[in-house]
């Protein structure tokens, strides 16, 4: 796709500034990048700390690719990081259903184009006590369905020694090692072209959280979960800091599963 001016320099100072500074913060490992298609993907990673942005960002840029997030619609707003946000082309998620379809219309346009956008299929962070992937939501499904776009699995692991869960500051010494892998495409094509129902997403969801599951296994050489995690069967809140409290019924859906499957 075409960058705009604005655009391409607004990225080559973010690029300048974030690139030497994450090289010496993080010594890194990237593998697989070869597989990523050429065109419109959506990039969807596993997710353990508030630092991944960077880490799979770092890795997508390094290969060509301009990474753009589904990010929470209230980080627009902060002074100067909304304006970067703008300028470099992310995607604001809004916290309503309405919200939602305006947020999968722009990344399904973005997509049309020739972009890559990344979409944590967990919406937030994992809340699995081992830091395994969780239960998916149902967003990065939809727009694959709707879109046809390639999914692409991206694996990585180490970026929270760096940064843990929910911390408050880095852990910078010594220094860390991120390995980040990219899969094979998740293979939904016979889920595509029929009705949209909540079985249907919820068996692409299903493929895409093992598929990214089984990766993540062979970066840790461990065996993972026989099941996934699933906060609401934990008594946990899926958004927020606070993910022990109990879930409060009357908390808008998450936009990252959009609206229920009609």
């Amino acid at each position: 796709m075409s960058e705009s001016l604005g655009s391409r320099l607004t990225w080559g100072i973010v690029a300048g500034a974030a690139r030497p500074l994450l090289n010496l913060l993080i010594g890194k490992r990237h593998e697989g990048f070869g597989k990523l298609p050429q065109g419109g993907f959506i990039a969807c990673p596993n997710h353990v700390t508030e630092f991944d942005p960077l880490v799979v960002g770092h890795a997508l840029y390094n290969h060509g690719a301009l990474p753009r997030f589904m990010a929470k619609e209230s980080l627009f707003r902060i002074p100067v990081v909304g304006a970067v946000l703008r300028a470099t082309g992310q995607v604001p998620v809004e916290r309503s259903s309405a919200g939602a379809n305006r947020s999968l219309a722009a990344a399904r346009t973005l997509l049309e184009s020739g972009g890559a956008i990344i979409v944590y299929p967990e919406g937030t962070l994992t809340r699995d006590p081992d830091l395994w992937p969780m239960r998916g939501r149902t967003g990065a499904a939809r727009l694959a369905l709707q879109t046809g776009a390639p999914v692409v699995p991206i694996a990585h692991w180490g970026a929270q020694e760096l940064f843990p869960r929910y911390a408050k500051g880095l852990k910078p010494f010594p220094r860390k090692h991120v390995r980040v892998v990219v899969g094979d495409p998740v293979d939904l094509s016979d889920l595509a072209g029929g009705p949209m129902t909540r079985t249907v997403l919820e068996e692409a969801t299903s493929r895409i959280m093992a598929a990214l599951t089984a990766q993540l296994a062979e970066i840790r050489g461990e065996e993972p979960p026989l099941s996934l995690w699933d906060p609401a069967e934990h008594g946990q809140a899926h958004t927020g800091r606070d993910f022990q409290a109990k879930p409060d019924a009357g908390t808008a859906a998450d936009p990252a599963d959009g609206q229920a499957a009609r």
